[in-house]
């Protein structure tokens, strides 16, 4: 299969590659954008090429997918959007994303998540996707919640970051919910 660009009107959703090193260093050794993300801040490059690989491997595997975030404007990766714990014969994912905090609150990343539940559905045949979001992150609640998912509940001590468990709040949105 090969790897699937997405567009909405201001976005072009591509294929993260080891040309996107800098980039991806940029957005996961910043602290803001990485505070809910469950991992520490990158402090090599070595570490962002690592994840590109990882990303290419999930893709190859089927079990996941992940597409960078390209303001069309500018033609600046400005963030990632991508689909964990693919489990196609199951019809379920979790969703996960980041963007840089210039480009919090414009909406770009409300236009994403619209477009790859979208394409879920739609192309994938998902039934039902997950997000795992920190309590604390209200901003990313209120998001998810405006484009349809529910809360589901607390997973206790459910990730490890900063050599600290964390609690995550569980929603998910499923088909027949965002045909409405």
């Amino acid at each position: 299969m090969d790897f699937p660009v997405l567009e909405t009107e201001r976005l072009s959703l591509v294929q993260i590659t080891q040309k996107n090193v800098d980039e991806i260093f940029s957005i996961f050794s910043n602290e803001e954008v990485i505070k809910y993300y469950g991992i520490d801040p990158f402090t090599e490059k070595d570490q962002a090429v690592k994840m590109i690989d990882s990303f290419q491997t999930r893709f190859e595997n089927q079990l996941g997918m992940r597409w960078g975030i390209v303001e069309k404007e500018s033609k600046k990766l400005i963030g990632t959007i991508g689909l964990n714990n693919l489990v196609l014969h199951a019809r379920k994912t979790e969703i996960g994303y980041d963007l840089l905090p210039e480009y919090w609150r414009k909406g770009f990343m409300s236009e994403a998540i619209k477009e790859i539940s979208s394409y879920c559905f739609n192309k994938l045949g998902i039934y039902r996707i997950g997000a795992n979001i920190f309590p604390d992150n209200t901003a990313s609640s209120t998001l998810v919640e405006k484009l349809g998912f529910q809360k589901e509940g607390l997973l206790r001590g459910y990730l490890v970051q900063g050599n600290q468990s964390h609690d995550l709040n569980v929603f998910s949105l499923i088909k027949p919910d965002w045909q409405k």
